[in-house]
């Protein structure tokens, strides 16, 4: 079998469709749909196509080396680069599985884990109510706001949500236009008192909601320095918080061993890591309890693997994370099924949204907070035909 062509997708997500001689087609998925790096990963995706055409589908490893050693940038050449490795590289475990007629997991060594348990993520621009009834997110701002959205979730099921108290609305900031434009209230060097307040109001809210059998995950986006992180940390303590994820930026690991020297929340990064060896030193000074690899920027299914079994070596959990189309997450589920330290999935609140619905063939959602994974050979997942059709820009690599 060979690879023949690739089509490259730019439209809500970036997507490839890797097709071969035996008329079989793989799709994956380079993760950077949202933000200001979109034009970088789908002109990447092209750059690469163009490296593997006459490749081997089967050959993963091979194909994941060279892009990774052959193209002078791979080499740790940032998040770009290895998002358009995770789509050709998510394609070709499609078609491996296709080829095969069996899902990827089983190619991966089996199920460990029946059922995925699941939360409701990103709460802070709410959730089934408010983005059902005219198909947007909203920002939140208000210690009620947060209350009733933890109520909306649980109403669906789940028993654990993710909340950011930080990148939240107030009086200046009121859209949640103006916040991605601002990258949330970013604070610096120490919290002024009344912004503490408001955070811890925001997750003390919450945890009324939740009552104590409700897992809470508390996001900051790597918005605030250690020391701002530290003492928002501590004053969330008695809130019995689940993991704090990027409490700060992950560009220097080190910093997150002060977070956790000054509180006692268990920390977790990894969406802005790019390959294992981004991951290295949070291993080896275990100032993580979760990793979060988001296989769609991390190198794919063949890297985000080998991540997850690094961290079991340490005792540290996984959490995929998942904040892209139905290509991205129907991969991620066919990794956390197989995994023996796989924690829990994240259900994003984009995936309410229509343009989410209509990107896949399908549309899978977690019932009473538990996904299973489909038993369909490959990843379980292609873009629709709507989907392809309607995409701004179309390339073909052959």
């Amino acid at each position: 079998m060979k690879i023949t062509s690739v089509d490259c997708y730019l439209g809500d997500f970036i997507t490839v469709k890797v097709n071969t001689d035996e008329g079989i087609s793989g799709f994956g998925e380079a993760g950077l749909a949202y933000g200001n790096c979109i034009e970088a990963a789908f002109g990447q995706c092209q750059d690469f196509a163009k490296l593997v055409i006459g490749y081997d589908p089967f050959d993963t490893e091979k194909i994941w080396e060279h892009l990774h050693r052959h193209t002078f940038w791979g080499m740790n050449g940032g998040i770009v680069v290895s998002s358009a490795m995770a789509a050709i590289d998510t394609a070709c475990w499609d078609i491996k599985g296709k080829k095969l007629g069996l899902p990827v997991y089983k190619l991966l060594g089996g199920k460990t884990n029946t059922k995925l348990r699941t939360y409701a993520s990103q709460l802070q621009f709410g959730w089934r109510t408010l983005i059902e009834s005219d198909d947007n997110l909203h920002i939140l701002s208000k210690p009620e706001d947060y209350y009733n959205v933890v109520k909306d979730a649980m109403k669906d099921g789940y028993d654990a949500v993710k909340i950011d108290p930080v990148f939240a609305g107030s009086e200046d900031v009121p859209d949640l236009g103006a916040i991605f434009a601002t990258q949330g209230n970013q604070i610096r060097g120490c919290y002024r008192q009344h912004d503490l307040k408001k955070s811890v109001e925001r997750i003390a809210a919450a945890r009324e909601a939740g009552g104590d059998d409700m897992d809470i995950i508390v996001e900051i986006h790597s918005l605030l320095d250690a020391n701002t992180a530290s003492e928002l940390g501590k004053a969330l303590e008695p809130y019995h918080i689940m993991y704090y994820e990027e409490p700060t930026k992950p560009d220097n690991p080190s910093l997150f061993k002060v977070i956790k020297e000054n509180c006692s929340l268990p920390l977790a990064t990894g969406e802005r890591s790019s390959t294992r060896w981004q991951f290295r030193q949070f291993f080896e000074d275990r100032s993580l309890s979760i990793i979060q690899p988001d296989l769609a920027n991390t190198g794919g299914i063949t890297e985000t693997k080998k991540i997850c079994d690094m961290a079991q070596v340490y005792d540290i959990g996984v959490q995929i994370h998942v904040c892209g189309g139905p290509i991205a997450t129907a991969a991620a589920l066919q990794v956390e099924t197989v995994i023996p330290n796989f924690v829990i999935h994240e259900e994003h609140n984009a995936n309410l949204m229509t343009k989410f619905k209509k990107a896949g063939k399908y549309f899978y959602e977690p019932k009473n907070g538990f996904y299973e994974v489909p038993e369909i050979p490959g990843i379980g997942q292609e873009m629709s035909d709507e989907a392809m059709e309607n995409a701004r820009k179309h390339v073909t690599i052959e």
